[in-house]
């Protein structure tokens, strides 16, 4: 009897073992300057909206990562090369991307948004043309505004990152501001008493950040769509995006 029990203890144990050691460690790269996607908090370790999403992806599908901050000129080499297994940075899928990596599901769209105090009247891009606006220099927003009101246009007011500008939308140096909805609505939920609004607008492109892994690993990027799909079914990708950002959560394409 004894040795019975012994048995099947020993293969309850070798069982456990083996499931433990068939759990797969990813390394993940994402940089540490874009707040709130990723950035580092004092104890120098990786956080932000990208990190919830990938920790928890790897929670429902089962895998252990680890996290390593990479600057963004060259994340895509490392990825290469094989120093990492994922990337998720803030990536804008584009075609030219999608010719280096493979991507999966869009998980955050990523478009642009125009910024203005509570009370103003600005409903659109057009209603633009007489206000003088902020953007951050050489960003997406900048090029957009500079469509409409022309580059050279003294109206424009350039800025270094999006606190500066919309520091200066508060003190009605300028009137409204343009720049990365996520960004703003970061910004915007840490100002409560800025009261500032969102207005959105037709022309401004649809983009979408993606999760990239090294052409050809479908096995990998398999299980992070699958695990995608699983955060966004049980309420999970809602609970992190409401975390970082409003209760408005975006419905996400369908894989």
């Amino acid at each position: 009897m004894w040795t019975k029990w012994i048995k099947a203890g020993c293969l309850l144990a070798a069982l456990a073992g083996s499931a433990q050691a068939a759990q797969e460690t990813y390394v993940v790269g994402a940089g540490g300057t874009y707040r709130p996607f990723e950035f580092e908090n004092n104890q120098k370790q990786l956080e932000g909206f990208d990190i919830d999403i990938i920790k928890a992806i790897a929670k429902a599908e089962n895998f252990n990562i680890k996290l390593v901050n990479t600057p963004w000129e060259g994340i895509f080499a490392t990825l290469n090369a094989g120093d990492r297994d994922i990337i998720i940075s803030g990536i804008t899928i584009t075609d030219k991307r999608k010719q280096m990596v493979d991507f999966s599901a869009p998980y955050f769209p990523a478009e642009q948004s125009i910024v203005v105090p509570s009370t103003s009247k600005v409903a659109s891009l057009a209603s633009l043309k007489d206000e003088k606006v902020g953007v951050v220099n050489s960003s997406t927003g900048d090029i957009v505004v500079s469509d409409v009101l022309g580059k050279n246009s003294t109206a424009i007011k350039r800025f270094d990152n999006t606190p500066l500008m919309l520091q200066e939308l508060f003190e009605d140096g300028v009137s409204a501001a343009v720049g990365d909805v996520g960004v703003v609505k970061y910004y915007i939920k840490q100002h409560p008493e800025k009261q500032f609004k969102l207005v959105s607008d037709a022309k401004f492109e649809r983009q979408y950040f993606g999760i990239a892994v090294a052409k050809g690993n479908d096995a990998l990027l398999a299980k992070i769509n699958d695990g995608l799909k699983k955060i966004v079914a049980d309420g999970t990708y809602a609970k992190i995006y409401k975390t970082w950002f409003d209760d408005n959560v975006p419905a996400l394409p369908a894989q």
